[in-house]
């Protein structure tokens, strides 16, 4: 089988995305694997720090290592916004294929002191590692109903972006363009600043781009981050609002049952779906 890098620069040389699709339940991350099944479709399956204390590093890895037998494809996973080096540690350490160091919000001398670290730990072990420059905002809904613009500050440097690559030497770089985390109550957030986008990928040529945030972000501009060379997009706001409105319908529908099994599996299929629209939309679809 091929690894995460094969699929990740066949991705950008072929112009279409790897998507990342997070959980912290079982009937996620069969609804994920379920959809790249039918679309013959590599994948990566996310973990926040939270997700992976609930669900278990050791146990997500054992729950790919089943499924990646099982369904013979390639099924990745990575550990999505680890803010510490011991964190990220263990998630290398429990067999993760990859992991992002979040310290977007730390002065960029010291975003580089402990990705160098990350990097070092996890370089010579095969794992890969994303960093990330610029910070990406976690109140889409707030931003976008009222309108407000993301403040010039928080959007990624280009320039700080070749230091921060140059010294670092992650291999992937999660980007700050506009895009948020979660969606407005409309389900679509503000367009994403493709400008900038461009400028950042012109000044750090075949570096691996990433784009958080793709839950409801409109669906012209991920062609257009695609085709600018964004290689992984990562989707969570919108398989939770599928597996959490499924489990609601659910269980008004049938108040009485008190079998899990016989209601779970509708969630699963709701987070199929979702990912099935996101695997065409990424165009990862027959990439195995």
């Amino acid at each position: 089988m091929k690894n995460l890098r094969y699929y990740l620069n066949k991705a950008q040389s072929e112009k279409w995305s790897l998507g990342q699709f997070n959980f912290s339940t079982a009937e996620q991350f069969y609804g994920i694997v379920h959809a790249a099944v039918k679309l013959k479709s590599p994948v990566i399956l996310g973990t926040s720090e939270g997700e992976s204390k609930f669900f278990g590093l050791e146990e997500a890895v054992a729950l790919r290592n089943v499924l990646r037998k099982k369904a013979g494809l390639p099924i990745f996973l990575n550990l999505d916004h680890g803010k510490s080096f011991d964190y990220l540690r263990q998630a290398i350490d429990s067999g993760y294929d990859m992991v992002h160091f979040d310290g977007s919000k730390l002065p960029l001398e010291e975003n580089i002191k402990i990705s160098k670290q990350v990097k070092s730990y996890a370089g010579w072990r095969g794992v890969l590692v994303e960093g990330e420059v610029g910070v990406i905002a976690n109140d889409a809904s707030k931003i976008y109903e009222e309108k407000f613009e993301i403040q010039e500050n928080l959007l990624t440097n280009p320039d700080e972006s070749v230091k921060y690559i140059s010294k670092s030497k992650v291999d992937l770089l999660a980007v700050s363009v506009g895009n948020f985390h979660g969606m407005g109550t409309s389900g679509e957030s503000p367009h994403l600043k493709l400008g900038r986008l461009a400028e950042i990928k012109n000044k750090i040529g075949k570096m691996l781009l990433v784009l958080h945030g793709g839950s409801g972000t409109p669906e012209i501009d991920i062609k257009e981050a695609i085709k600018l060379g964004v290689a992984k997009i990562n989707v969570n706001t919108e398989l939770r609002l599928a597996y959490t409105n499924s489990l609601k319908k659910a269980l008004a529908e049938n108040p009485a049952e008190i079998a899990p099994y016989k209601y779970l599996s509708e969630t699963a299929e709701a987070v199929q779906k979702v990912v099935e629209g996101k695997i065409i939309l990424f165009q990862s679809n027959s990439k195995i």
